[in-house]
């Protein structure tokens, strides 16, 4: 066991942070990604944080899921956990349409905490499960994200539709921010680089 650990800790890890309004099924997505589970009736009181290895392109790797249920009221928390943020999960229930309407503000508070509009994220349509309840159209929700300049998916934690989608896609999107900033080497290799710095003239 203590091997594994060892090894897991030498794992890049990929930061995701989950926002949203409550009751989108943040956290049913996150634990339907963790664990293939779907839980209806989760009432989070705190924010809660979860690490699973994955194989992304090929490589092991970490990602790191915060689900920032129950903590939205707290903006000192959450600009915290804003600002430790990699990539973002901004989710909305399509059958609710004021959940819709507040994905723009949490983008505003992340853009604002991140001072980067080039973040990796995702606008995500959970519960097209119950699309004879749809109060949020495809059309409507695709031309927000074209908006933004982000991708646009809609899931189902009930049946995971796309559940394993929207994580990999964005984990994607982090690693190739990563790299495209140097930042893609192993917590190991990285200790190495640090020792070799150069001066550009």
């Amino acid at each position: 066991m203590a091997r594994r650990s060892d090894k897991a800790s030498d794992l890049p890890v990929h930061k995701v942070i989950m926002v949203g309004s409550g009751g989108v099924g943040k956290s049913a997505l996150t634990l339907q990604f963790m664990y293939d589970e779907f839980v209806e009736d989760y009432e989070p009181t705190k924010a809660d944080s979860y690490r699973k290895t994955v194989v992304l392109q090929g490589q092991e790797c970490q990602i790191d899921i915060l689900d920032t249920a129950g903590q939205e009221d707290y903006a000192v928390i959450r600009d915290n956990y804003f600002r430790s943020g990699e990539g973002f999960l901004c989710v909305f229930s399509l059958v609710d349409r004021e959940t819709f309407a507040a994905s723009n503000d949490f983008r505003e508070h992340i853009l604002r905490v991140k001072v980067d509009n080039q973040i990796p994220l995702i606008l995500v349509g959970n519960k097209v499960d119950l699309d004879d309840r749809r109060e949020v159209t495809s059309e409507e929700a695709q031309g927000l994200a074209s908006s933004w300049g982000v991708p646009y998916l809609e899931t189902s934690a009930k049946t995971k539709f796309n559940v394993d989608k929207v994580y990999y896609d964005l984990l994607g999107r982090i690693q190739q921010r990563k790299e495209a900033r140097g930042e893609g080497a192993n917590p190991s290799e990285k200790k190495n680089k640090k020792k070799k710095k150069c001066t550009i003239l």
